[in-house]
């Protein structure tokens, strides 16, 4: 019974429900950036490099013909998807940069909220002790 107690602890620390709301969100917005490359950002980019799906730009290495889909010239043996590769490192440029501008405000926030010490005041009965204690060393 002392494990469980002992996991129910650390299940309920700050930290541990932070990661979990972190993981969550994190996934759905993964979501939100692998449909803006996909759906906003690659659809003129394949428009420029002649209109076809830019994941499925591919090298056949297995004698596939190339006007197959990708999804088709997998079936028929190995393919170099450099088209998908270049998709998800789109997809991993947006999300860190994305990343990299919150915990940028996140940080600017964190400086603006803690301001100063104020300098610390001694209270009058300690610097008049002080006074009479160097006035003693006379």
């Amino acid at each position: 019974m002392a494990m469980m107690q002992e996991f129910k602890e650390f299940a309920m620390k700050g930290n541990v429900v932070d990661l979990a709301v972190g993981v969550i969100i994190g996934g759905a917005f993964g979501k939100i950036v692998d449909s803006l490359v996909q759906d906003v950002i690659m659809p003129p980019i394949s428009k420029v490099f002649g209109g076809l799906d830019f994941a499925n730009y591919y090298l056949p290495l297995n004698n596939q013909g190339t006007q197959l889909t990708l999804v088709e010239a997998k079936k028929a043996g190995a393919v170099f998807a450099y088209g998908n590769f270049i998709t998800i490192l789109i997809n991993f440029l947006i999300l860190a940069f994305i990343i990299f501008q919150m915990v940028r405000l996140v940080n600017k926030a964190r400086k603006v909220e803690a301001p100063a010490p104020a300098a610390v005041v001694t209270p009058e009965d300690i610097v008049l002790l002080r006074e009479i204690r160097d006035a003693l060393k006379k």
